[in-house]
């Protein structure tokens, strides 16, 4: 009895990031962004939405809504630090276009509604509709693998392997 009380957890090393969005896969130094193409913020990959419905990429804690609600992070069971950034320089939008589904703190699971967002009003408004899913603690992971796929379906298909 005591033996299951006291057993160490196993700590998850590995995680795959699924698409949050539908559409296509792009590199990060595609992004029509410095910030993002040269990797200031970390590793990752940008998705070209077409749909407007960001949905939770893994299993983990959201650890920071965007008081604009641009943009979201979420921590995955491995430590792993994702950051969802719907769109460039949408920070500008302060919020126009966006509806956040979730607060700091909570729990998501993949295919949980995160933020859904106007895709015209971003077409409108700001620089471009590109959503870049950047690992923004890059350097604390031991590997991170691109999709080699094209197209990609919210909540089912693989965008990053992330390991610790």
């Amino acid at each position: 009895m005591f033996k299951k009380m006291f057993r160490k957890k196993e700590e998850i090393t590995d995680i795959s990031v699924l698409a949050p969005v539908d559409g296509e896969l792009t590199f990060l130094e595609d992004v029509p962004d410095p910030v993002f193409a040269q990797k200031m913020m970390g590793n990752g990959i940008a998705i070209n939405p077409a749909s407007n419905e960001v949905n939770a990429p893994v299993k983990g804690t959201i650890i920071q809504v965007f008081p604009t609600k641009h943009a979201v992070g979420i921590k995955a069971e491995n430590g792993a630090e994702i950051l969802i950034h719907i769109g460039l320089d949408t920070v500008n939008l302060e919020g126009e276009g966006f509806v956040s589904h979730v607060n700091e703190g909570d729990s998501v699971k993949p295919g949980d509604k995160l933020i859904t967002f106007d895709m015209e009003t971003i077409k409108e408004k700001a620089k471009g509709t590109v959503i870049p899913v950047i690992i923004t603690n890059t350097d604390d992971m031991n590997e991170i693998r691109l999709s080699d796929k094209s197209n990609v379906k919210a909540s089912e298909d693989e965008i990053l392997f992330v390991s610790k």
